[in-house]
């Protein structure tokens, strides 16, 4: 009898102490919850993010082979209770759950959606953290619907995430390249830059923008596992996202194409005329961009973008676009990096800018080496942290995505070192 009251005992110590950690927090106090539509993704299968979430957040969740990562970025050290709101659609499933150096596997049968409470995580450093979820058995075809990660924070400001506008939220923040045109020069005709991306940094989804100003942008794409292009596009002075919409008098006219290249128009950014060469570019290869900006006396621009192949050493002209309205040289330029496509924006990526120059109409050529960083509204409301730019190999670099701790003051002036060598070109050879 003695022994068998001994094992009751035993047991009920057991319970008490296996309960404690979930009873150590009222659940209903993880006051912060972080989408899983806007904050994860199939990091070892990128194609699959999109496939595997919907407006719910995780709920085609059939690949135990599928590892969901969801990310956040906290602004100290600090030990943060978490749980997760999930739900089966019927029967049962077994997921584990891992975060810091914990993993634990549980058990769903709830029908509705419901919290489950983990633990803390130990975050021991600042930056961004992340907790993974992996299938382990379903009697169902379904693992699980997890709409969200619940955490508990003393302050709003401590942990960062997607919040809303989940699509520039997922595709990350773009980085910008602000360069300012020479003092008391107002004539600027011409704007060369340089691009050279390093191995393994060519990754699906970005867009390297060399020669950008006021009206539009010129640089190179990653568009798919096959296709690389080179893309130059001019905004239409009428405010619209739909090109269908602009009257007449504010459309983009187009004046000649490069050999190759397929022009037309685009939408959802803005509206105008784009035009987009399929090329084959390459990592670890320098191209030159230049730019021709010059007013017309009708209250138009013409806008004419070339681009430098090293392989074949000519200039080739990419298209020439007539700009109604407008009346301006080079205005507002810049360079910029982004990721275009939602499922790759957890995947890091860096380019180089190198050799910026400027040319005004009298044929004088101005050297800039001096650059300001900025970022996007993605950034700037704190969505998205991974954003960073400097200076390398005499040049600049600008960097996103991928969830690094890589981080530049949005503002901060950087300095490359001049080559002091303006770029020779045959003006009246180029088409």
């Amino acid at each position: 009898m003695m022994n068998h009251t001994k094992t009751i005992l035993y047991a009920l110590l057991f319970l008490c102490f296996s309960c404690k950690e979930s009873n150590d927090i009222d659940i209903s106090k993880l006051n912060l919850s972080i989408p899983t539509k806007g904050n994860s993704w199939v990091i070892n299968d990128v194609n699959a993010s999109s496939e595997l979430m919907s407006e719910a957040g995780i709920s085609n969740w059939t690949d135990s082979k599928a590892i969901i990562r969801t990310y956040f970025h906290v602004e100290a050290p600090t030990d943060i209770p978490l749980g997760i709101v999930a739900k089966v659609a019927s029967g049962s499933s077994e997921i584990k759950v891992t975060y810091g150096d914990v993993s634990k596997q549980i058990k769903l049968s709830n029908t509705s959606l419901d919290t489950v409470y983990l633990g803390k995580y130990k975050a021991t450093t600042a930056g961004y953290h992340y907790i993974d979820l992996q299938g382990i058995h379903t009697d169902r075809n379904n693992f699980a619907e997890v709409n969200a990660i619940l955490l508990n924070s003393s302050s709003d400001s401590l942990v960062k995430f997607i919040k809303d506008d989940f699509y520039f939220g997922r595709r990350g923040p773009s980085t910008h390249l602000v360069y300012n045109t020479p003092k008391d020069v107002d004539d600027i005709e011409w704007f060369y830059n340089e691009i050279e991306i390093d191995q393994g940094q060519d990754v699906i989804g970005s867009y390297f923008m060399a020669n950008g100003f006021g009206e539009g942008y010129f640089g190179i794409q990653v568009n798919s596992e096959t296709e690389r292009r080179i893309l130059f596009s001019i905004w239409s002075p009428y405010k619209t996202d739909d090109p269908s919409s602009i009257p007449e008098a504010f459309k983009i006219k187009l004046l000649k194409k490069g050999e190759g290249v397929t022009t037309g128009k685009f939408g959802n950014e803005g509206s105008g005329g784009q035009s987009y060469k399929v090329f084959n570019w390459k990592a670890g290869t320098r191209y030159k961009f230049l730019t021709r900006i010059r007013p017309n006396a009708d209250n138009s621009t013409n806008y004419t973008a070339y681009f430098f192949d090293p392989d074949t050493e000519n200039w080739h002209l990419i298209a020439s676009f007539k700009r109604p309205k407008t009346n301006t040289y080079l205005s507002r330029p810049y360079s910029f990096l982004e990721n275009f496509i939602p499922n790759m924006g957890a995947i890091p990526r860096q380019g180089g800018f190198y050799n910026q120059w400027m040319r005004d109409t009298k044929g004088q050529w101005y050297e800039i080496s001096e650059a300001k960083f900025s970022a996007d509204a993605t950034a700037r409301k704190d969505a998205r942290l991974d954003y960073s730019g400097g200076t390398q190999n005499e040049g600049f670099f600008l960097k996103n995505c991928g969830f690094t701790n890589d981080h530049t003051t949005i503002g901060e002036v950087l300095k490359r070192k001049p080559q002091q060598k303006a770029p020779i070109i045959d003006f009246e050879a180029l088409d």
